[in-house]
């Protein structure tokens, strides 16, 4: 598959890492020549400086025999057209787009939208995702990361492990037997830095990181076996007004559970703007780190305090004081990946990587044939891909056992006939079986091959 990469900013560079990890034809065009450069020093693609919607930067990218073009730039506006031009001109058949401003997204989601009219097949939006990011963690504050798959059955949890939680130390085929009708399975350690696929002889240690995959009506047992207490969230203080904090406090208002929230917007005119917007909701104009303002939110007695500013070091130290005057979990906003090891040490429960969020994003719509969702794990370490079986698949008429599964993968849940399943190694998997199946990066290439997903991307 050939595709351009339209900028080379941490979204596109990541893009371009695992489509150009997976032997695809790929090319980098962004205008910033250092970022087009890091690009093709460390990665096997192609690099063209210059302005991505420009007809002739774009014919220098092979854009008269791309299959995709993915317009992640910083600005909207060029994204759109990069769509335009590659649509118009090329005749591209696949153009996806990023878009932040609201407006646009509000047009491009009602009736005005007309697809002759703006050409652009998959629309990403950052805050959307986040939003939604931020809302599930919520859901689950004993966990410092979650996603949704199969059809909303299953979920894939992340856990710290700490001194007294109740398995350590026990190996993990033993947990199987102990909790017999759990539907949970560990898939993903990370010690010391490490995240590796474990055996079913590895044991669990204080100070591990670990990712569960289990049914979704089975998410609080599991999270008490781990040694984690179920809270109830019934108030809760959103740092930041923006796109992000604003769609937030407006999906809580709309919940039938009463959740008290609070916003605190640095910009008075963005804080306005927010307080029309919200019928519910209290909204604060002031710097969100001044301390007699945190106690006017009553910050010592919120169940959680979610930081989504701009800044990522403002979050931090949002979360830590907020945490140090009383607040029972503190969620932050995380741009910058190096910056995800600090947050143990800092306290801070969970966080939110927006880049993370969009790139699975874009990589739900960009795997082959019948993928249906993938979730990017830390710093790209590792993939959580959902996907139909498909007749033609190696895995089809196998039981698990048999599946030549490399050692980083491992089956998280099954879903037959909209039923969930545990996986064994008895289970049979069948044509027509959606699997959830966790990977390290190196072995993605070797999961696609087995879910014979090179035949149809479009």
């Amino acid at each position: 598959m050939k595709v351009i990469i339209c900028g080379a900013g941490q979204v596109g560079w990541q893009i371009a890492r695992h489509l150009a990890s997976e032997k695809n034809d790929v090319t980098v065009v962004d205008n910033n020549a250092a970022l087009v450069r890091r690009a093709t020093d460390a990665l096997d693609v192609r690099g063209i400086a210059g302005f991505a919607s420009y007809p002739d930067i774009l014919d220098k990218a092979g854009a008269r025999d791309a299959d995709m073009i993915i317009a992640a730039t910083h600005s909207d506006e060029v994204n759109m057209v990069t769509c335009q031009v590659a649509h118009s001109v090329f005749a591209i058949p696949r153009k996806i787009a990023r878009l932040r401003a609201q407006s646009y997204l509000t047009a491009i989601y009602s009736d005005l939208y007309r697809r002759d009219h703006m050409p652009i097949d998959v629309l990403i939006s950052p805050e959307r995702e986040v939003a939604e990011a931020a809302l599930q963690r919520l859901d689950a504050p004993a966990s410092f990361d979650i996603e949704k798959f199969l059809d909303g059955h299953g979920r894939l949890m992340g856990v710290d492990l700490e001194p007294d939680c109740p398995v350590l130390n026990t190996p993990l085929r033993q947990l199987t037997d102990l909790f017999s009708t759990l539907q949970s399975i560990v898939v993903g350690i990370r010690r010391e830095g490490t995240l590796f696929a474990p055996e079913p002889g590895d044991q669990l240690f204080a100070g591990d990181q670990v990712y569960v995959f289990c049914e979704d009506k089975d998410v609080n047992r599991t999270l008490e076996i781990f040694g984690k207490t179920i809270r109830k969230q019934e108030r809760v203080v959103i740092i930041g007004g923006g796109n992000v904090g604003l769609a937030v406090a407006e999906e809580l208002e709309k919940r039938t559970k009463r959740i008290r929230a609070k916003v605190i917007e640095h910009n008075r005119e963005q804080a306005e703007a927010a307080a029309e917007l919200l019928e519910k909701t209290i909204v604060l104009a002031g710097d969100g780190l001044n301390i007699d303002l945190l106690r006017e939110a009553n910050i010592q007695n919120a169940d959680a305090v979610l930081a989504v500013t701009s800044d990522d070091k403002t979050n931090m130290l949002i979360a830590v004081r907020a945490k140090s005057m009383g607040c029972k979990m503190a969620i932050s906003l995380v741009n910058d990946p190096t910056l995800v090891p600090m947050m143990a040490p800092l306290n801070i429960d969970a966080y939110i990587n927006p880049r993370s969020t969009t790139v699975s994003s874009i990589l739900r719509h960009i795997r082959h044939g019948r993928v249906r969702g993938v979730y990017s794990i830390g710093d790209a370490e590792a993939e959580v891909i959902e996907a139909q079986v498909l007749s033609t698949s190696p895995m089809s008429g196998k039981k698990i056992r048999d599946i030549p599964f490399p050692e980083g993968v491992l089956v998280g849940g099954v879903l037959k006939d909209g039923k969930y399943h545990r996986p064994s190694g008895g289970l049979m998997i069948e044509e027509g079986d959606v699997v959830a199946l966790f990977a390290l990066a190196a072995d993605v290439p070797e999961v696609e091959r087995l879910l014979q997903v090179s035949i149809d991307f479009f």
